[in-house]
């Protein structure tokens, strides 16, 4: 079961690059969670979306685009979607949670629009909404690779600080920790994040993979570090999971993710609700 993805180098970039986003979609997810933040990663997975819909249009009229993976024009809006999102908050300052659904409206029907004029859905849109162990490529491996040690480094860095804005904002910025510029930061980290994990998990369910194994993991940890291994656990578990089953049973690997990580955590608040 396990050996045929060490067979075929798709599989084996699938496998990878499913390691690599089991790892780093909860460690962003427990910040997203915490800071109660967790519809912004439907938001900019929609935003996500409209990006890949406009480079599949861009490619039926332009050879240059015809020939670029979609991820890359879609995390270019999704990260343009995070800063958005920021100007947004800061507009309005008493009514901050308006910017999400905001952006989120503009992705969907903006991105419906993109979709109509390529004349509906194809055949790669359809993949990237739900996950293919086909879509990566050993190109797309190395970005993963090096964009999650570039967002692995920023998080160890700036790890404090977030710790510190995550729990009391007001005295974070007290102390002098620049609020504005690592909010910033950290949601344009959570759409690099959305852009690399579509491939494996699908744009409709990659806030599952972000806040699912989090939920759980809340329920088992003792302390805050606890969240983030048990966290990285359950979702390199459901990722692994998901993949082989997916491919053995030809099913979305995205669903198999998200309906393996629902299981865990039903299992994990029947056990804690008894005890």
């Amino acid at each position: 079961m396990i050996e045929v993805f060490f067979q075929y180098d798709f599989l084996r970039y699938s496998l990878f690059t499913g390691l690599l986003i089991g790892l780093l979609a909860p460690l962003i997810g427990v910040f997203i969670v915490v800071r109660r933040l967790s519809l912004m990663a439907d938001a900019l997975s929609h935003i996500t979306l409209t990006g890949i819909a406009f480079s599949l249009l861009l490619g039926r009229h332009i050879n240059f685009f015809a020939g670029m993976n979609p991820v890359y024009m879609g995390m270019i809006f999704a990260v343009s979607g995070s800063v958005m999102i920021e100007k947004l908050r800061h507009t309005y300052r008493f009514y901050k949670e308006l910017a999400i659904p905001i952006i989120l409206s503009a992705g969907i029907g903006i991105g419906v629009v993109f979709i109509s004029l390529a004349d509906g859905f194809t055949t790669d849109l359809f993949s990237y909404l739900f996950g293919s162990v086909v879509a990566i490529s050993r190109t797309d491996f190395i970005v993963v690779l090096l964009l999650t040690s570039v967002v692995a480094i920023l998080l160890f860095l700036f790890y404090k600080e977030l710790f510190f804005l995550s729990f009391d904002e007001e005295q974070a910025v007290i102390s002098g920790i620049p609020r504005r510029s690592l909010h910033l930061m950290f949601i344009v980290i959570v759409a690099v994040v959305i852009g690399l994990s579509m491939q494996i998990v699908g744009i409709l369910l990659v806030s599952a993979l972000m806040t699912l194994p989090v939920a759980a993991a809340m329920r088992l940890a003792g302390s805050f570090k606890q969240m983030f291994l048990y966290a990285v656990i359950i979702g390199e578990v459901s990722v692994l999971s998901g993949l082989f089953t997916a491919f053995h049973m030809d099913l979305a690997p995205g669903g198999m993710i998200v309906v393996i990580n629902v299981v865990i955590l039903l299992f994990v608040l029947a056990f804690t609700s008894k005890k």
